[in-house]
């Protein structure tokens, strides 16, 4: 019997061991795997894999091994914090600043598993999901789909399928759920929560819709890169965009999955805040007024829980041209930043000095949202390295 959900939702626990021994036992995908033989012999892992009875077992054999094969490779350090603020037996509505399209809600599904707790259901745009064995690691991961395309109508109609999805996944299914706080990544680093993401929630509930939102326990997390996953490509979009509005190549959100895993990042840094003060806001105020300040909750969060590094005061420090952050980092480290710039600038259908402007703007925004929030212009108290 066909459900109203199933063109969104992911696999349920035995469609995910179904689909885990098709894909498994695949050709195709097996010789994919063979990026990992230097770490695990292949064979073993997956007899591993397929001997799994259940999702949890399955996500901590691949998932699991999967990122941290990767954050090997490409991060030198992982910070996390928050877990406790939430509790494992409840669900939750996480909302995420949005930085790269993979690589930002497995922080907060590794995280998880780390302490014991399953994962989270996470939003993908469907557009990002071209090859069909990505489908299928997104469906056994727990991903749903948010689809974009289609006439005005039918995108009226997604929106409410994604609004009561989540909903469900929350209140009937008892599943945490992850969203981006925008549609699409921040390409110039000021994370900014749209209202239409938290108008999208309202859409599957006729009355007392503040209370409904309460009830999803909305809990900002924060994600902080070191170095930004694909800043030339969103530097060069942003460039390109500036007179006409830029048409993506065939190919090219493949291109920004890969290489947001892959790109060497430095440090991380991931935070769960808390759920949102809902009851705060005056009752007297419209909906969309409302609605405004709980994207400034979210905004003030995700903002308080940035963890800035020397390449983000280096960067505000060049677009200003100031030293007023200059005991944030060393001179070698502004010199091995400014090589970074140079490398990255250098591409051939955009001037430097733009990509070297779009690139800047990447690191310097997070401070300026943070002194914004802090209120505060002293530059130590808009540190978050501890």
């Amino acid at each position: 019997m066909k459900h109203l959900f199933d063109k969104i939702r992911p696999y349920t626990e035995k469609e995910t061991l179904d689909a885990v021994k098709k894909l498994f036992t695949s050709t195709e995908f097996i010789q994919q795997l063979s990026i990992f033989q230097d770490k695990i012999d292949v064979n073993e892992w997956v007899k591993e894999i397929l001997s799994c009875k259940n999702q949890f077992e399955f996500h901590l054999a691949f998932a699991h091994r999967v990122f941290h094969f990767f954050i090997e490779k490409t991060c030198t350090r992982i910070r996390y914090a928050g877990i406790e603020n939430i509790n494992p037996n409840h669900p939750y509505l996480f909302i995420g600043n949005h930085r790269d399209i993979i690589l930002d809600s497995s922080f907060l599904q590794i995280y998880y598993l780390n302490n014991g707790y399953d994962e989270t259901r996470s939003a993908i745009g469907d557009n990002l999901l071209a090859n069909h064995l990505f489908v299928e690691l997104a469906r056994i991961h727990k991903m749903f789909l948010v689809l974009r395309s289609g006439t005005l109508k039918e995108k009226i109609s997604n929106t409410h399928l994604l609004s009561s999805y989540i909903h469900h996944s929350i209140f009937v299914e008892k599943e945490s759920v992850w969203i981006a706080q925008r549609n699409g990544r921040t390409k110039n680093g000021d994370d900014k929560t749209q209202q239409g993401l938290l108008k999208m929630l309202t859409f599957a509930e006729d009355h007392d819709v503040m209370h409904k939102l309460k009830l999803m326990q909305i809990t900002p997390v924060t994600i902080s890169y070191q170095y930004e996953p694909c800043a030339q490509l969103k530097a060069r979009e942003l460039a390109l965009s500036e007179k006409v509005p830029y048409k993506k190549q065939p190919g090219e959100d493949t291109r920004s999955i890969i290489e947001g895993v892959t790109d060497f990042k430095g440090e991380a840094n991931f935070v769960i805040g808390t759920p949102l003060q809902i009851d705060d806001i005056p009752k007297e105020l419209s909906l969309n007024e409302k609605l405004t300040i709980l994207c400034e909750q979210i905004d003030n969060q995700i903002y308080h829980n940035y963890y800035l590094y020397p390449q983000n005061y280096i960067a505000i420090d060049i677009q200003d041209n100031s030293n007023r952050f200059s005991n944030h980092y060393s001179k070698d480290e502004k010199k091995d930043f400014m090589n970074y710039l140079n490398e990255k600038s250098m591409i051939q259908d955009v001037q430097k000095e733009k990509m070297m402007k779009y690139l800047l703007d990447i690191y310097a925004n997070p401070v300026r949202n943070k002194i914004g929030f802090n209120k505060c212009e002293n530059p130590d108290t808009t540190s978050s390295r501890t």
